[in-house]
């Protein structure tokens, strides 16, 4: 396990020089050609006193540039306009970039922090809900499967009204959040945290992907040998969702546990599976919530905000932004490796 935190430690301490020389780099390249495009124009873009509007004034630049410079009227000429040419884009830009052009300035770091802290609510309040809501579909639909097989008879009628919902749900579990987003979007307040929270653990097939991926690992350890050598040792193999089955309040419990039954043993060792796709699941999160922030067009958060600065060409905003987003990430990793690490503790003092 030590191995594996240096590991992460060191790769978040290699990407974090490197996106920090980044920041470096591009402010460094952007005051050079602030000073290269001055000198090309012989120090004379501070000038202040000349209305660059008035034709007169523009005339009488060139006669001073011809009497500090007898001799090369064409070149003056040049430079003139060049000067000119100038003044006008600074005026231009200072008139339309104004609000564009941003710099990593105190106020803009506390606007950040604000932003990622908002991110990382969201982003870990879906975490929970999706962990949460993978097992809790896949063990009742797991049970339910189990109960009807070991039933004689069943119900057509409930069986068809079951799979016409099931399916219904799983269409609304695939659907993408722009879809969803702009169903619904005239209806409801869409730009508050909650509604971001609910579309990002409903959404974009993030769900249902991995509560199927539960499933097919406790259909997989079902089939196991241990198994049968848990029913012949007396322990309860009754999938009704009443007792002595699996009551549906086990199936719904944050904590889930059926000690007795033989499904407890089947649920753990899909647990344990299962936590390795958390560090999978991030980063379709993440791509979730990019996808959400823009499809609502929410300002403020994360997301929206690096995509803007992009568009903006505030390349160093971009990469503080895309390194808080990597930290999410291998703090997620980290936190997955911790989680495995102690459940397979908890497999060898069981084992020994």
């Amino acid at each position: 396990m030590k191995s594996k935190l240096l590991d992460h430690f060191s790769s978040i301490t290699f990407v974090t020089a490197i996106l920090l020389f980044a920041v470096w780099a591009i402010g460094v390249s952007q005051k050079i050609n602030a000073k290269q495009e001055a000198s090309k124009l012989k120090g004379l873009t501070d000038i202040t006193f000349i209305d660059f509007s008035d034709p007169f004034q523009r005339a009488l630049l060139k006669d001073a540039l011809n009497i500090y410079y007898p001799g090369q009227y064409d070149k003056n000429d040049s430079l003139a306009r060049a000067i000119i040419s100038l003044k006008e884009q600074q005026f231009s830009d200072k008139l339309q970039k104004s609000h564009l052009t941003q710099a990593l300035t105190p106020v803009k770091w506390i606007e950040l922090i604000i932003a990622y802290a908002k991110f990382l609510i969201v982003y870990v309040i879906v975490m929970f809900l999706t962990y949460y809501g993978v097992q809790t579909i896949a063990v009742a639909r797991f049970v339910l499967k189990k109960s009807a097989a070991q039933r004689v008879s069943s119900n057509l009628v409930g069986t068809f009204f079951t799979k016409a919902c099931g399916l219904f749900f799983t269409f609304i579990l695939f659907c993408p959040a722009y879809v969803i987003a702009y169903s619904i979007r005239t209806e409801l307040n869409t730009d508050t945290i909650f509604f971001m929270i609910l579309l990002a653990t409903v959404s974009n097939g993030l769900l249902i992907t991995y509560a199927n991926k539960f499933f097919a690992f406790l259909t997989a350890e079902s089939r196991k040998g241990y198994v049968e050598t848990a029913i012949v040792k007396n322990l309860i193999e009754n999938y009704r969702t009443s007792d002595p089955g699996i009551p549906w309040k086990s199936i719904l419990s944050l904590r889930k546990r059926y000690p007795g039954h033989v499904f407890d043993h089947i649920y753990r060792n899909a647990r344990f599976q299962y936590v390795s796709t958390l560090k999978e699941q991030a980063s379709f999160l993440i791509s979730g919530l990019v996808i959400i922030e823009m499809a609502l067009n929410i300002h403020g958060h994360l997301s929206y905000e690096m995509l803007r600065q992009m568009l903006y060409k505030n390349y160093d905003i971009v990469i503080i932004i895309v390194l808080g987003i990597f930290y999410t990430v291998k703090m997620t990793e980290i936190f997955t490796d911790l989680l495995l690490y102690r459940e397979s503790r908890k497999y060898e003092n069981r084992t020994g």
